[in-house]
């Protein structure tokens, strides 16, 4: 069987599944609600995934194996963050030694991670939903890499180190670049390599 990868930018407001098998969580949005009925290939899955609340790129596939390799953690993952205050070197060394969160009410030491400010406002469009006032305050913008991915793990670094975050855009897994592709978009892959 030929097997299929996809780069999905996944937009705000939506579950990283097809199908909603939570009895709580009726009317959410799914990816399926993003296509066309039988555009996507028979057997689709989401690797890993980003919560309602997160965007960017999402890895979908018809390789269960695949997906087992993305989630390990020899794959790196890159986020951009939009943080409340202007985040500082001191925060950042933080991000980058590892630090304690709480996964689940357990605690839980991050990896090392690749961490830096960034010196330019990543060009996505603005959110639907408005982040909050500017009045508030300044905000920046970092780059995090992880090859972990636990429960809502890069907010909860952020917010460890003083700087909740306001929005998170995946950008890349592996080697593969969520680039230019717009919000909701979808783009086969076929040369899949993400090592």
């Amino acid at each position: 069987m030929q097997h299929q990868h996809f780069i999905l930018h996944k937009p705000l407001g939506y579950l990283s599944q097809f199908v909603n098998n939570q009895t709580k969580r009726k009317n959410k949005k799914l990816l399926g609600e993003l296509f066309e009925l039988g555009s996507c290939p028979k057997g689709i899955m989401a690797i890993g995934r980003l919560d309602e609340d997160s965007e960017g790129m999402l890895l979908l596939t018809t390789d269960g194996k695949v997906s087992e390799q993305v989630r390990s953690k020899t794959v790196e993952k890159e986020y951009y963050i939009q943080v409340d205050g202007r985040i500082t070197p001191k925060a950042i060394e933080q991000l980058k030694t590892g630090l304690e969160i709480s996964i689940r009410g357990k605690k839980y030491k991050t990896l090392p991670c690749h961490a830096a400010a960034l010196d330019f406002v990543p060009d996505f469009p603005a959110r639907t939903k408005k982040i909050r006032d500017p009045r508030h305050g300044p905000t920046s913008w970092l780059s995090i890499t992880i090859t972990e991915g636990k429960f809502r793990q890069v907010r909860k670094m952020s917010a460890a180190v003083g700087f909740p975050t306001l929005r998170l855009i995946r950008v890349r897994i592996g080697q593969l670049k969520l680039g230019a592709l717009s919000s909701g978009a979808l783009e086969e892959v076929k040369a899949f390599k993400i090592r």
